[in-house]
This record gives structure tokens, sequence and C-alpha cells, in this order.
């Protein structure tokens, strides 16, 4: 009879760039202090690039983590080399592994119908989680499905002619479709792994199971969200495209609100229960939520600049010229600057090796980039976000204070490049010179860039943290602040401004009883991973705790 198995983490296993995987389970085994016939089965649970630069030079290699699958009773009868590697913290235990949904959910939800609003990561998991249990899920957004949602981003390309309701930020998987597709995060959760796992069954690559950078790129995407959608649509989920909400419909109650459906663009959805997972630019559907009495408020926000070089800078500056390094492909950086010299602290985000920059927006008149690539980092450029954060010392304290700030900025970087999406940019040492840049180079962005006083038209705060992480990022990368790097301009919705305040436990909104508000636009997540793990863990909320309570929410 098998005694069942309990999984160990063995952390910070040295891998070099020309040793075979194989030598994982010698090297586990003696840094946990078990014979290596007690290991019933051995995986990678964490891979990582280690770049850092070392007295001598830069020594690549890999850092592992590697998941033991161990007899379940080890722990008590193992002995005192394993024990200390526990004490000492290089083995710790791993929870047993988490599922999409519940087998049995709360009594109240047998029937029951919940709208989801929003196709992105959030709305898309909570769904997910939620149509594995058996409960019925209409999921509306006011984009198209991605095969439509593609044609109009070629034609916005093509014509600069844009759909306020198909582009990069609305349709089918929310605006990370159309971004790098990381996944990798802060988020330690154990919904981590299902997620991941169903991706992969998507036709994602399995490395995005490990790999400390794990990417997925938007060619992929543009696979793997209409496998979910099938899977979905197996599942009885019915998907509402072109289909925005408008509306609440209320049924108030002593102490409490309940809602009893949606008024949509196409009608109205009746339904037990609403899921919010907007993303961070519906600012109209926000504030129509607010005039029903959901409650909204301010949160800090990150904002700066889009930095490009030529991916040639960035691998000779991680990589070397180490022969090895070859086959690592394009090189990725994450670099913060901290606060000091009267200037606030600012970091490298959501970078793009190999990748280019686009342009994020729904509404005329407004310029806001991001970045994105595909799974093989084929573009000669490489970008990234330099952000600071911003608060109501900056914006003012009303709930759509940040909206309105940032706004004004999209409109001033709007009409500096021209009126038409050209973006203004800015050599990195033009913009610490503070002088204009002429005779532009060339860059990934298709909707063309010209000179542009990138330093004259943030904020002074903005202003000072991207300077100062300019000459620090300098040191770290030489030539990152040099003539071969280009800011393009502006990088304004990396977090949404706008929180939507709920209850950890029952995660349903303040002063509802089955409303629930997840992911960016809620102001809970920051990223396709963290919002996929926000959306399924109130779906999770939902199928345990049920509906009706009259508790405080």
């Amino acid at each position: 009879m098998s005694r069942g198995t309990a999984c160990w983490r063995v952390l910070n296993l040295s891998l070099g760039l020309d040793e075979p995987e194989s030598v994982l389970l010698g090297r586990a085994s003696q840094r946990a202090g078990i014979d290596p016939e007690a290991i019933r089965s051995l995986g990678i649970g964490h891979k990582a690039l280690d770049a850092r630069r070392q007295r001598g030079g830069s020594r690549l290699r890999f850092v592992v983590h590697v998941d033991l699958q161990l007899d379940a009773d080890f722990e008590a009868r193992g002995g005192r080399g394993f024990h200390q590697a526990v004490r000492s913290g290089r083995v710790v235990a791993r929870p047993a592994p988490a599922r999409l949904g519940v087998e049995s959910p709360h009594a109240s939800l047998r029937g029951a119908r919940v709208v989801v609003v929003g196709a992105g990561p959030a709305g898309l998991l909570a769904g997910l989680a939620l149509a594995r249990s058996g409960v019925a899920v209409d999921l509306i957004d006011r984009g198209p499905v991605l095969a439509e949602r593609s044609r109009a981003v070629a034609r916005f390309l093509g014509t600069r002619t844009l759909d306020p309701e198909a582009n990069l930020l609305f349709g089918e998987g929310g605006a990370g479709t159309y971004s790098d597709g990381k996944i990798y995060t802060r988020v330690d959760h154990p919904l981590e792994t299902p997620i991941l796992d169903e991706w992969i069954e998507c036709g994602a690559p399995a490395e995005i199971a490990y790999d400390a950078r794990a990417h997925i790129g938007t060619d992929r995407l543009h696979r793997i969200l209409p496998r979910m959608r099938e899977r979905m649509e197996g599942l009885g989920v019915r998907f509402h495209w072109g289909t925005r909400l408008e509306a609440l419909v209320l049924d108030p109650a002593a102490g409490s609100v309940r809602v009893r459906g949606v008024r949509t663009s196409q009608g109205e959805l009746p339904c037990q229960a609403v899921f919010l997972a907007l993303g961070h630019s519906a600012r109209d559907t926000l504030e129509g939520l607010a005039t029903q009495g959901v409650v909204l408020g301010p949160k800090p926000f990150q904002l700066g600049v889009r930095i490009e070089h030529p991916q040639r800078l960035i691998d000779g500056a991680r990589f070397g010229d180490s022969a090895l390094a070859q086959g690592l492909g394009a090189a990725y950086y994450s670099l913060t600057s901290k606060a000091g010299g009267g200037a606030p602290a600012a970091h490298s985000f959501c970078m793009c090796p190999g990748g280019q920059i686009v342009a994020s927006v729904n509404r005329p008149g407004l310029l806001c980039t991001n970045g994105m690539s595909n799974s093989r980092h084929s573009s000669p450029y490489a970008n990234a976000a330099l952000v600071t954060t911003l608060g109501a010392g900056e914006t003012g304290s009303g709930i759509f204070a940040g909206i309105d700030y940032r706004e004004a900025l999209e409109r001033r970087f709007f009409e500096e490049g021209g009126g038409d999406w050209t973006a203004p940019a800015q050599r990195a040492d033009d913009f610490l010179a503070g002088r204009i840049s002429e005779g532009l180079a060339g860059s990934s962005y298709k909707l063309g860039i010209r000179p542009g006083r990138i330093d004259a038209l943030l904020p002074r705060r903005v202003r000072g943290a991207v300077g100062r992480a300019l000459e620090h990022f300098e040191r770290q990368i030489p030539g990152y602040a040099g003539p071969d790097a280009l800011l393009v301009g502006i990088e304004s919705r990396s977090s949404g401004s706008i929180r939507m305040p709920r209850d950890e436990t029952h995660r349903r909104a303040q002063g509802f009883e089955n409303l629930y508000p997840v992911g960016e636009g809620a102001g809970y997540a920051g990223g396709i991973m963290s919002a996929a793990i926000d959306g399924a863990r109130s779906a999770q909320a939902l199928l345990e705790f049920g509906i009706g309570s009259r508790g405080p929410a």
C-alpha cells in the first residue's frame, strides 16, 4: 500500500550553463541531507539566471529550487541531516496543490447564475473556477472576440483611426493580450500552480511552471486564449462580446444591497452575483458604478516613460561575450533606484526583451505607451517602463483625481506628438541635459516618433525620479543612459489609480452582499498572473461562503 507523498523544496542549488539538469539529484539530496534512494520523484520548482556582476567579472549560472517528493511520513523518520536542513531553511515544506473551483459549492449557489464583467485574466479565471464547480456563468466584455479585435488593432495601425471598444485595452484577454505575456509575480499563492497548468494545457510552454522570468509572448497568447474560451464554453460559460455594462440592477435590503442583475448595451441579464473585472481603463463604467453607490477610493499608481535600447546593448551588459551565453536568448533586466537627492524612488517595469513599444489607448486624443514581445524576442530592440509612484499629494484626493491627472498628461503627450499617435521621443543623454534630440534613430514604435522635450513634458517629481534612475542604472548597464537609449512617452497605465474596498474574507464590495471587485481595475493586481490569482481567489470565496449573508461586507 502506498504511503502517500509530501513535497519538500530544496532552495538555491547552483547549475552551470553547460551542466545537465541530471546533476541536480545529487546536489539536492546532499543539500537536504537525505539518501537519493528516498526521493520518489524530482522536479524543478523555480529556475532563474544569475547574471550579477562579481569581482573578476560576471559568472553566469542558474539558481534552481528543486521539489522533492518524499514519503508522507519522511519528516517524522528523517535523519539528523534532513532535520538540520529544515531548521536552517535550506529545505522548506511545500503546500499540497490547490485546484480551481471546489467539489461541493455552497448550497446557496444551487441553480445560481453569475455574471462576470471583463474577459481579462481576472475575469477569465473567476469564470473558469466558478464553471468548474458547476456554477452557470455569463461573461460579458465591451470588446470583441480575439480575431475581430486583432483586425481592429491592425486597422488602427494602418489608418490611425481608433475604435474605442476594440483596441489594445478592450476585448478578449484584456490589456495583457498585447503585452509581453509575463506571468511571473511576487504573489505566492497555491492557486498559481493550477492556473499555470491550465495555460500549459491550452498551449503555453511547459517551462512557465518554473521559469523565474516566465513569458508566454503575444503570439502564443493569441493561440492560447481561443483554446481557453473553448474549454470554458464546454463547461457552459456563455460569452457576450461587444456588451458593455451600463448599470447594476439593485435590490436594496436592510444594511446592505443585493445585485439581482446587470443592464448592458445588449439588454438585461438576471443573476445572483456579479464579478467586476473591469481593467484599469474603463473610466465610464467606474463613474457609472460610483453613482449607484459602489464605494471607490483613490490609490497610489505608477507613471513614467518607456525606454528603448538596442537589444545587443542589453545582451552585452548582462551576458558579456561568453560563448556559453549565446544560447540564453535575449537578456532582460529588473532595476530599482532608491529615493535620494531630492528625487523619489523609481524602477523598471514590464521589461520586454526583443520587443516593441505599442500605443495602449482606447480614447481619441490621449497617448499612452506600453511594451509587448513575441515568444522568440525577435525584435532588435529592448524596451521597459521607467516609473515612479504618485499619490494624492501630487494628484489631489478625489476619487477620479488620479485618472484626471493621468489623462491631462496623456493629452499633453498626444498633442506634442502631432495629434496622430506619433510619440514624442528624446535620447536619454539629452533628457539629462535638458535639450531636444536631433536626428533620432529608429524605434520599434510603429506609429512613429518625433523629437520632443520629454524632460519638460513630465511633472517635476516624475522627471526627477527618471533622471536619477537613468544615472543609477548607467552604472549597472553601461550605455543605459547614453545616446543609444531612447525615451518614448508616456507610460501612464502601469497600474490603476482606483480601489474598490472589499472584505478580504468574503471578498465582497463594501456595502454589497454579492458584488465582487477583482483584478487591476479594482486595485488588487498589477499584471497577468496577480490578476488571474485575484479573480480565482474571489471565485473560491463565493464558492465557499455562498450568497445571501447579511453580515457586513
